[in-house]
């Protein structure tokens, strides 16, 4: 298997995942923060439903200038924070697609004021920023979620509110 359809497979699955989660967001907690430093949970689930197409938009470049702190937006409703998310599992799919596994191998540069942040192999981009950077902020809506006493899906396995392993007596 090459190296972008192993990062499409695996992403495909965390993509899954990660809308069972933002479908259980309240859209009438959306302005909610667990500490007045926290994002508030519109602004973290539209950011997870964002994240990953605009960081494969970075690894399509070989190096992206930073013009400032990202914009932090609201979201206004779950439905957008769903379409926001499903355009960019397109989108990511696509451009991995198009980046393929030589363009992987490539290096790439972020830069903010003509100074060097970072400069990583594109793969590796993916992995960390693409990935896991999402994957993490999933845990911490995971939380946000608990907090609000909205039950969680199964994850990476059963989670509290649902056990996929449990036998149904229905």
């Amino acid at each position: 298997m090459s190296m972008t359809a192993a990062f499409l497979q695996e992403f495909d699955n965390e993509a899954k995942t990660t809308r069972r989660v933002l479908e259980r967001v309240p859209g009438d907690k959306l302005s909610w923060k667990p500490h007045p430093k926290s994002m508030s949970l519109g602004q973290l689930s539209i950011h997870i439903a964002g994240v990953p197409s605009t960081i494969c938009g970075w690894a399509s470049q070989d190096e992206t200038v930073f013009a400032g702190p990202p914009a932090m937006p609201e979201a206004t409703s779950l439905q957008e924070i769903l379409a926001v998310h499903d355009r960019g599992v397109q989108t990511v799919k696509d451009s991995l697609t198009k980046i393929g596994d030589e363009g992987l191998k490539g290096m790439w540069k972020g830069t903010a004021g003509g100074a060097t942040l970072m400069t990583m192999p594109k793969a590796a981009l993916v992995r960390a920023i693409v990935l896991n950077h999402w994957i993490h902020h999933r845990g911490q809506l995971s939380v946000y979620l608990r907090l609000l006493d909205v039950p969680l899906p199964s994850i990476y396995g059963p989670s509290a509110d649902e056990n996929p392993f449990a036998a149904r007596t229905a």
